[in-house]
């Protein structure tokens, strides 16, 4: 294990398995703790992996963090890296073969967006959770 997301930054080296370690820890360590539906987990981990994959593919960095945090009537994901090079959302049709990441990131999520930073950049998503 590398650590707990949601109670400070897991730091993962920029490598192709490194997406599925971050769907393992987004949804063993933290999405089942906090008691979320199947749905929403499901979707959730798929855009933990797409903000990843953008992230091994397009930084040229060693390494990426990733945070996750609940708070009132949301979730938010948040993938840091040291590239401040932008992702941008690109049109997507039908026989893409890829592209899609955040395509799917802008459909499935309420809010996302990116936060530049001194030394790089965060990319963020956020949904809304029904509290208990």
């Amino acid at each position: 294990m590398y650590g707990n997301p949601a109670e400070e930054e897991v730091w993962l080296p920029s490598r192709p398995e490194s997406a599925a370690k971050a769907r393992r820890l987004a949804q063993v360590v933290v999405l089942r703790h906090w008691g979320l539906s199947p749905k929403l987990t499901e979707d959730a981990v798929l855009l933990v992996s797409e903000l990843v994959g953008n992230a091994v593919r397009h930084t040229g960095a060693r390494g990426f963090g990733l945070r996750m945090a609940r708070r009132r009537g949301m979730i938010r994901a948040e993938v840091r890296d040291p590239s401040r090079g932008l992702p941008c959302l690109m049109p997507v049709r039908e026989l893409d073969i890829s592209g899609r990441g955040l395509y799917l990131v802008n459909k499935l999520a309420d809010r996302w967006g990116v936060d530049l930073l001194p030394r790089g950049k965060t990319t963020w998503f956020e949904m809304r959770v029904a509290d208990r």
